[in-house]
């Protein structure tokens, strides 16, 4: 019996993507930060140690059969250049170990597991479009954090794929989600809608399925690919 742990799964793309998981069969161990259930793991990864202790418990739950990871869990904070230099650090640096650092960590030890196993295993990391694009005046670090993803991503997928380690990112514009529903508010509401061609944010149920496309079924060959879902707000 095989798993999937996927982090940040209590609201949003990550709650969506694991819906769509369970109801392709699979087994899915899911993350919060506090909050956790019979299927969830709670750990806060502004806490250096919790990516290493969500691991541990996710193997020990799984028995070792985790067959892909998704790291989806983000902090999405504005940080103004006005603030004092220590709030401004703390910020930055928070945001970076929770969007950026943590998944970072989980990948390391899947790819070390898959090693050991010598089965393989998939990475799905749920970027932005920021990665790109960048973001507003006071989202520097959010902007860095997925920029950073991006730049993991496709160096786990250079340097694994033939040993069957795939790696797959997803940069989402806009989503229906309450974090982006805020900063859609602090920046001029549906007046943003104009610099989207489709006229819509995405729905998590859209991202979501990307998610379980790349985690399952994406052909071994689109390892390194970075899928963007915006609209067309952004295009490479």
């Amino acid at each position: 019996m095989s798993f999937i742990l996927a982090t940040g799964t209590s609201r949003g793309i990550g709650q969506a993507a694991k819906s769509a998981l369970l109801e392709r069969g699979i087994n899915v161990i899911g993350h919060a930060t506090r909050a956790a259930d019979v299927d969830t793991i709670a750990a806060d990864f502004s806490n250096p140690g919790a990516a290493s202790l969500l691991w541990e418990e996710a193997m020990e739950r799984s028995g070792g059969e985790i067959t892909a990871v998704v790291n989806n869990a983000g902090l999405f904070e504005a940080n103004r250049l006005d603030r004092s230099d220590i709030e401004w650090l703390d910020a930055w640096e928070d945001t970076l170990r929770i969007n950026l650092t943590a998944a970072a960590q989980l990948s390391r030890f899947a790819v070390r597991h898959w090693q050991k196993q010598g089965g393989g295993g998939r990475l799905v990391h749920v970027a932005s479009r920021a990665a790109y694009r960048g973001d507003s005046p006071a989202h520097w670090h959010y902007a860095a954090a997925k920029g950073g993803m991006v730049a993991m991503h496709k160096s786990i997928a250079r340097a694994y794929a033939s040993e069957g380690i795939l790696s797959y990112a997803i940069t989402p514009g806009f989503t229906d989600t309450s974090m982006a529903g805020d900063y859609l508010d602090s920046r001029g509401g549906a007046g943003l809608l104009a610099d989207i061609p489709l006229g819509r944010v995405a729905q998590p149920e859209e991202i979501a399925r990307i998610i379980a496309f790349c985690a399952l079924d994406a052909p071994a060959s689109m390892t390194g690919a970075v899928i963007d879902a915006n609209g067309a707000s952004f295009v490479r």
